[in-house]
């Protein structure tokens, strides 16, 4: 079985998220650290703070469109509140 992962990225430049999702995550995450994605490459270094596993690609892609909501943006700094507090 093969896994697809959410994964929340922080930019420490502009301290901001990325939400994004991949069947390989840590290939993902070097491509987002080397700088070859556009929407994180002006805002590096950027470090891994939560992923989490799904059975299935629609799962996944599900699960990131939600984070990507305004509630769902709520849920994710309410799962990461102690990784915030010791890393701001």
């Amino acid at each position: 079985m093969q896994f697809w992962y959410v994964y929340v990225l922080r930019s420490a430049q502009d301290k901001n998220f990325y939400i994004g999702s991949t069947n390989k995550l840590e290939r993902r995450v070097k491509q987002h650290q080397r700088g070859e994605n556009i929407s994180t490459a002006k805002r590096l270094p950027v470090e891994l703070l939560y992923f989490e596993g799904h059975a299935s690609k629609d799962d996944a892609l599900r699960r990131e469109k939600y984070f990507k909501t305004t509630k769902g943006k709520v849920t994710v700094r309410q799962v990461l509140r102690d990784a915030l507090k010791s890393i701001q």
